[in-house]
């Protein structure tokens, strides 16, 4: 009897073992089942809105959403499911990469890395007359990612390729204080050795497109189109896990926002053949 239990302790810790090894680092069977990324809800676009580049909610309210697209200076705003949509035209023509509303401000990211800013207020405008430009506060680069903090009133910006960074090493981010100006108060970056060890190889380092920080748990989530990539940290900006992004699902994802009960919406830029559209990912009960 001891003999036989010993036997089959051993081929059940070998099982557990061999589990462990199969789901290694990176692999998709090791993440949270937060999210279920085959069966979103999808809410394509209208035309004005194929080259959809960045989202946004306003105090994590889920009835409307706010839009901008990387070719005109404008606003858009639907409601879920409704492709009449209105704008606010807050710049001339540019090219828009994100968005964030925090402390009833809306701040707009140019691929530059200028900020563009303007009361939420005037979303009720056709065109608004308070918007402000704030130029050169990021070292020249690639900008394609802005996230604001409700409660501290902070904006994160996320660099996608800059100068400064060796792509394979070293992402770079800034930290802005809002309110009657903007001003950099504080710095973070992404280490890539670091994000490798959760997600495999990243072709050509990690060039991010936008980032949200979950309202539930706190954490980072942050996407790259260029390597269909959505990589999960810590509020330390420790890598934690990664999702691998289906093209099946996702053409061109350039934007991330969560409601405030933590749904995660993520919109992909469109083509000739394919609408625009905000994929909406339930959060799945712990």
């Amino acid at each position: 009897m001891n003999l036989s239990f010993d036997y089959k302790s051993f081929l059940l810790l070998a099982v557990i073992l061999f589990g462990m090894g199969c789901n290694s680092v990176g692999n998709e069977n090791t993440l949270p089942k937060e999210y279920d990324f085959s069966n979103p809800e999808t809410f394509n676009m209208p035309a004005s809105l194929t080259e959809i580049s960045g989202i946004a909610f306003n105090k994590g309210i889920n009835s409307t959403i706010y839009a901008i697209q990387d070719e005109e200076g404008k606003l858009f705003h639907l409601n879920w499911q409704n492709q009449k949509n209105w704008h606010t035209k807050f710049a001339g023509k540019g090219d828009y990469e994100d968005l964030t509303i925090v402390k009833d401000q809306v701040v707009v990211l140019k691929s530059n890395g200028s900020l563009y800013s303007f009361p939420f207020s005037e979303t009720k405008l056709d065109e608004t007359g308070k918007t402000r430009e704030w130029k050169n506060l990021v070292p020249k680069g690639e900008y394609e990612g802005i996230y604001g903090d409700e409660s501290s009133g902070k904006v994160y910006v996320l660099c996608k390729n800059c100068a400064g960074d060796i792509a394979e090493k070293k992402v770079s981010g800034y930290i802005f204080q809002t309110g009657t100006s903007i001003q950099k108060v504080g710095s973070f970056s992404l280490n890539v050795d670091e994000i490798k060890t959760v997600a495999g190889k990243v072709k050509k380092g990690f060039q991010p497109s936008a980032l949200a920080k979950n309202p539930v748990t706190g954490d980072w989530f942050i996407l790259s189109s260029w390597n269909k990539l959505l990589i999960v940290t810590d509020k330390n900006w420790k890598p934690k896990h990664s999702y691998a992004l289906s093209s099946n699902n996702f053409n061109q994802p350039e934007g991330i926002a969560f409601d405030k009960t933590g749904n995660l919406y993520i919109s992909n830029e469109g083509d000739n053949t394919k609408d625009g559209n905000v994929l909406k990912f339930k959060r799945l009960a712990k």
